[in-house]
């Protein structure tokens, strides 16, 4: 064992070894050496995009899962860590527009070199199971199972209403427009009206929510309650205003009904005017005579279509000149075209009734707009002059100005509302969700390509089965006019497949979010280019532990859930939930400084340029250049990025100081699901451990192993020394063994740290001790190697610990003696008048009785009682006594 801990030495030799006998090969159905089947772990982390180099989040993220890999294969089970590639998307047309090269080039080389950095990591991961989403042999199946889901009408084409980006030309998601503008190219956003493939997620909405609440016990709270609100149940009626408005044809238009949909039926009689989105039938009707809404509905068309938009932005509208028919009063209500109306959303229209709906509040002030209460509350009085909370509260009031209803609580005057609808055959009871069906064309090159021909005689057409994949060629280069595809000859020419004329072959691709959707369960039929999956994945799945960002917590986890229960329903699967558990780990931190421009830009400095300035507090509140000592100003913590100039290398920082480092302070410096601030002394402190650690096992490596030689140790015989080592290495083991069943291994390194002390400051003689040592050792090295995989397998070989248990890498975990736990006497803390007082040493065997004497005689008592007789002894078992006096 040389003297000098060297990681660059160490870690390359663990990982050549590790390489050599395919050591992270995983099989179904292992089984251990006597026979029996090992219990499956599938422990899973998101895949990365490959953007060109790893962060300290992925380092975080990976470490996370590479140390449940190695505990639990030490604790016998059969654990899968898969690795593939999300490698379709807009950031390789973005690099390609930039440097002109096709994105294919671009992704394929980003994969190679973070492939190499986190074999450099030495993470656990099964390589032979790896996937791109670029690669036809996956994407291959992405089109079929949408092909089947076209036969089963849960994939349809529709013209909707969309976010276009006029400059990248292409539709945005909701969730790409910023301040109404296109989060890559800054251009003010457009509603155009495309037809696109959708999927009817909507069908699986009250599944997806039930199974929310009763079926993913292991996923946090809070995504669960993202996700609730993602899908939003709402209880309503859903009735309509009649009109007799016709078209230019004469017709009336939508059969002469407005429908909206209500959760507060209780306040139609409330009704003052109803407003329907700018692309409504109605609003384009109007348009056709009057210059003015005709400009405000185009201007409309501007910004995006998100719901977080819609609350923010200013609620604007205009009249139409026409009028609809209340369906109870027969009154007339005034239309009017709202720019908070989404055509996308239930029926592209609403009901305003001002007086208990704060958004209906502040339309009807803004345009003068009649308000009349109809819920009243006992004790409050109602004004117009400004809104009040408990106008809008359905369950607290009952109704009043309302005719037969007055006098009702919400619940009875909705459904008294709703039956009299229903008799009318205007309405009815019914429940809405507030999500949407999944829009998947995108009008993007580097994506899977939609399957479909489209023929002058025939129309879409499916691309038959045993055509595809319809590979992407992956030679076209981007330049930012729209999607290469559709100029692209070689690709676009074919023939139709059901009539043999000449046709053309569809040009938008599937949103990345279906390459993600399903990955997890190709990793486990990996290499089966005849099937999307096979008996594998009914080993593998559902996965046992899901690990990755709370940015994911909505849309990707629903999409995942959602195409699973469609492979369920085609009988592709025999589970109804993907992921068992879930853990969403924290981000990581650093500071951020800057310093703003004349013109208003802003130049970021990395943390390494920059001296910090304190206040008295030691707090930081600016910072100075160290190159030419000028003011720049601090800008708190903030997540690591590239464009911040905030982000740490993690390569760098495993050629200076190892891979074992980095693992060792992302996983030490917070708990996995919090977010961690970085720290270069940190990191500092975590290699010096690691130094400490070498130089330990190198200084006594002569005692360890001779204590292994000891056959049979009589513990119960050896010493107090002997005996208060082992009683701690024991309790530590025990400690750090329900914190890896927790995953909280922040507390795991300071178990390891812990015991470190400990074995350096035992004093131990004779074989006895030498035994105990070597098996403190042991214990320490098994606890740490999770986390420092290659120091500690290292180690285990050097001292000898293989020959006796094998490779680490599948070397039993240590079990606690629990008999070493056993000790004839206790300490209590020792309290008076509920301050500490000292220690009380008692006999594990004493009673309430013997504990209340021994803290009564003792010194500390007397004199802080100052002769004063007690009142009281309380006696907290185990831990402490109190002497009331």
């Amino acid at each position: 064992m040389q003297e000098r801990y060297s990681p660059t030495e160490i870690e390359s030799a663990a990982q050549e070894h590790w390489e050599a006998v395919n050591a992270y090969l995983t099989v179904e159905h292992a089984r251990r050496p006597d026979g029996t089947e090992k219990p499956k772990f599938y422990a899973c982390s998101m895949l990365p995009y490959p953007s060109g180099k790893l962060h300290m989040g992925h380092v975080r993220n990976y470490t996370i899962n590479d140390a449940m890999y190695r505990q639990l294969r030490m604790k016998g089970y059969n654990v899968l860590m898969p690795m593939g590639w999300d490698a379709f998307g807009m950031p390789a047309e973005n690099a390609a527009i930039k440097s002109k090269v096709p994105p294919a080039k671009w992704t394929y080389e980003n994969i190679a070199y973070m492939k190499k950095q986190m074999k450099a990591m030495g993470l656990g991961i099964d390589w032979s199971r790896e996937l791109a989403a670029c690669d036809p042999r996956y994407y291959k199946w992405n089109q079929w199972l949408f092909l089947k889901m076209l036969e089963k009408g849960i994939a349809y084409r529709k013209t909707q209403v969309v976010n276009w980006d006029p400059v990248d030309q292409t539709v945005l998601a909701n969730e790409q427009v910023i301040d109404g503008r296109g989060w890559r190219s800054g251009a003010p956003v457009e509603k155009r009206e495309i037809p696109g493939y959708y999927l009817r997620i909507t069908d699986y909405a009250e599944e997806l929510l039930s199974y929310v609440q009763d079926r993913l016990p292991g996923w946090p709270e809070r995504v669960r309650l993202m996700q609730e609100h993602w899908i939003g149940k709402s209880e309503g009626t859903r009735f309509a205003f009649t009109h007799d408005i016709r078209g230019e044809d004469g017709r009336l238009i939508q059969d002469g009904r407005l429908y909206v949909f209500t959760t507060r039926a209780d306040t139609i009689m409330g009704v003052t005017f109803c407003a329907v989105a700018p692309e409504h039938p109605l609003a384009a009707h109007a348009a056709r005579g009057d210059a003015g809404l005709a400009a405000f509905i185009e201007a409309c068309r501007q910004g995006g279509v998100t719901e977080a938009e819609l609350a923010t932005r200013e609620k604007e509208g205009r009249p139409t000149g026409l009028t609809v028919t209340h369906p109870l009063t027969g009154q007339p209500v005034p239309l009017w075209v709202g720019n908070y109306v989404l055509m996308s959303y239930g029926d592209g229209a609403v009901m305003g009734v001002p007086a208990h709906d704060e958004r209906d509040f502040a339309f009807a002030k803004k345009y003068d707009l009649p308000i009349r209460q109809v819920i009243a509350v006992e004790g409050q009085s109602f004004s117009t002059d400004a809104w009040q909370e408990w106008y809008g509260d359905k369950q607290a009031g009952r109704t009043v100005n309302s005719g037969k209803y007055d006098g009702l609580a919400h619940a009875a005057a909705v459904d008294a509302v709703a039956a009299d609808l229903q008799a009318l055959g205007l309405g009815e009871k019914r429940t809405t969700f507030r999500l949407r069906d999944w829009g998947i064309s995108r009008q993007r090159y580097w994506g899977t390509p939609i399957p479909i021909i489209h023929c002058a005689d025939c129309g879409p057409v499916p691309v038959p089965e045993q055509d595809l994949p319809v590979v992407l060629p992956e030679d076209l280069i981007p330049d930012g006019s729209g999607n290469p595809l559709a100029r692209h000859e070689p690709f676009l020419a074919c023939t139709c497949p059901r009539c043999g004329k000449p046709a053309r072959r569809e040009t938008d691709t599937m949103d990345t979010f279906v390459d993600s959707s399903w990955y997890f369960m190709r990793y486990a039929s990996a290499g089966n280019d005849d099937a999307m999956v096979d008996a594998r994945n009914d080993y593998w799945m559902p996965m046992d532990q899901y690990i990755g960002g709370i940015e994911h917590a909505v849309l990707h986890l629903l999409y995942a859930r959602f195409w699973t229960k469609v492979m369920r329903d085609m009988g592709l699967v025999k589970f109804d939930e993907p992921f068992v558990k879930l853990l969403t780990q924290g981000m990581v931190l650093n500071h951020i400084y800057f310093r703003k421009g004349e013109k208003g830009g802003i130049e970021y400095f990395w943390p390494d340029e920059v001296e910090n300035v304190y206040d008295a507090k030691g707090s930081i509140v600016g910072a100075r250049l160290k190159r030419d000592g000028s003011e720049i100003e601090y800008g708190g913590v903030g997540t690591m990025s590239k464009s911040k100039n905030n982000g740490v290398d993690p390569q760098s920082l495993i050629e200076n100081q190892g891979a074992d480092t980095a693992r060792l302070f992302v996983m030490f410096a917070s708990p996995p699901e919090q977010t961690l601030e970085w720290s270069g002394s940190g990191v500092d402190g975590a290699h010096r451990f690691l130094r400490r650690l070498w130089s330990f096992c190198h200084a006594r490596r002569d005692r360890i192993a001779a204590g292994q030689a000891v056959a049979a140790p009589d513990w119960k015989a050896a010493g107090p020394a002997v005996q208060a080592l082992r009683r701690d290495v024991h309790a530590i083991l025990k400690q750090a063994d329900y914190d890896y069943q927790r995953i909280q291994y922040n507390t795991v390194v300071s178990s390891g740290m812990k015991l470190l002390n400990t074995l350096e400051d035992a004093q131990l003689d004779g074989p006895a001790g030498d035994a105990a040592l070597a098996e403190g050792v042991r214990v320490l090295l098994a606890v740490l190697y999770p986390i420092v995989p290659h120091i500690t397998w290292t180690a285990w070989q050097e001292l000898g610990f293989a020959a006796r248990h094998g490779d680490l890498l599948d070397a039993p975990w240590p079990e606690v003696d629990e008999s070493a736990l056993v000790t004839d006497e206790i300490e209590l803390v020792l309290q008076v008048n509920g301050k500490l007082r000292g220690a009380l040493a008692v006999p594990s065997s004493a009673d309430r009785a013997a504990v209340e004497a021994l803290a009564l005689a003792h010194e500390a008592v007397g004199r802080f009682l100052e002769g004063r007789p007690p009142k009281r002894v309380i006696v907290v078992p185990g831990k402490l006594v109190n002497v009331v006096g």
